[in-house]
């Protein structure tokens, strides 16, 4: 099954690219036009101060004082031939006052921002006016807002595809849960038929070991039926002895496997009691130890260790199997993810899921090595 090239996540993506291209090509090509700008205006202003103060006593000064008074917010700092500081314009006097190199530092970025205009007033010897200016604040305001825009497009593309992930996320649990208590409505029939088939063969009595095994797998599907119809909604948490359900569990699927298998479980004395669902909770430990069944290939060595680890109880299912490949790790718990012929690959997904969210615990893989097996670990509060 090939997923679809584009679909609404790649879209988003796009449309957050373009629009971001956009904005600082855009700003950059607006925020060049504004700094021309603001250089003729410097350059009017030179000479508008030329003019006031070359002017002859009759000549009409207005166009000149309006162009000088209307600079009002490109800083400005004058010296002259020898880069002795003159004075300033639209600089914060505040500033001036607090910091007496507060003047020379704003030169040393005038400097290195832009070129002076030089008002050349003699010849020989040589005597000008440097003029120096920094940008307005609408220059920094359209330099900087493509970095805010990205800031805001970033945010926009996070909460799009976390509300996206989430959705999906609840639709899965949605089907899994559907799919679970369909599944279990549909074996109820069939099981409480089977009963009714076992109790009238106890009553013939010609073949009670039959009687008996058959009243054992359908206590079995029973079982499994009663997993099922508990997915999706919140288990009823009793206390019981961890250690009594992983050894109910292991001699279950030790009764399954070949003389082949090396069945171990390390365990303290006495008993380890948490709050657990019974049923799942016996599920997880089936699941995990039919996967170490699965990697060690019928032969081989499946290890449990149980201990308490700062006051948690620690469940080690250890198998001495293929071990999981690095690429592989992360993947694991994910719906659909099986490295087998047949299944679902929701094993342990479901297993995980169990553990952390109906016994806010942990499961995870502890370790593994290509050759040497993997180890799962389950944490409980105890």
């Amino acid at each position: 099954m090939f997923r679809p090239l584009f679909n609404l996540r790649s879209a988003l993506a796009l449309i957050a690219v373009a629009i971001v291209t956009g904005t600082v090509f855009y700003s950059n090509f607006l925020s060049k036009k504004i700094e021309v700008e603001e250089r003729e205006k410097i350059s009017q202003w030179v000479e508008a101060n030329k003019f006031i103060a070359t002017a002859p006593q009759n000549v009409d000064l207005t166009l000149a004082s309006e162009i000088q008074q209307k600079n009002t917010d490109i800083p400005i700092i004058w010296t002259n031939e020898n880069d002795s500081i003159i004075d300033s314009r639209n600089i914060d006097t505040t500033e001036i006052k607090a910091s007496k190199d507060f003047l020379k530092e704003k030169l040393k970025e005038f400097k290195s921002a832009h070129p002076p205009i030089i008002l050349e007033l003699n010849k020989d010897p040589y005597v000008a006016d440097k003029y120096y200016y920094g940008d307005s604040k609408l220059l920094k305001q359209v330099r900087y807002y493509p970095i805010v825009q990205l800031f805001v497009v970033a945010l926009f593309i996070f909460i799009t595809f976390y509300a996206i992930s989430v959705r999906n996320k609840s639709t899965q649990n949605q089907v899994w849960a559907g799919m679970a208590k369909e599944t279990a409505h549909q074996l109820g029939t069939p099981i409480s038929s089977l009963q009714g088939w076992v109790e009238m063969l106890k009553e013939v009595n010609e073949n009670p070991v039959i009687s008996s095994e058959m009243e054992k797998d359908v206590n079995r599907l029973k079982l499994i039926s009663d997993r099922f119809g508990k997915i999706g909604s919140a288990p009823k948490l009793e206390e019981h002895d961890v250690i009594e359900q992983v050894e109910k569990m292991m001699a279950y699927i030790k009764r399954r496997s070949t003389e082949k298998v090396n069945f171990i479980l390390e365990k303290p004395e006495g008993k380890m009691m948490a709050n657990i669902s019974e049923p799942l909770f016996d599920w997880v430990i089936e699941n995990l130890l039919k996967n170490a069944l699965d990697a060690i290939n019928g032969h081989g060595t499946i290890k449990i260790k149980i201990k308490n680890l700062r006051g948690r109880i620690v469940v080690d299912v250890t198998d001495s199997g293929r071990g999981i490949s690095k690429q592989n790790l992360r993947k694991v718990f994910k719906p659909g993810f099986t490295t087998k012929k047949r299944g679902w690959g929701l094993g342990l997904s479901l297993a995980k899921r169990i553990i952390e969210k109906y016994h806010d615990g942990q499961l995870f893989v502890k370790s593994s090595e290509a050759g040497k097996g993997t180890t799962f670990r389950i944490v409980l509060n105890a």
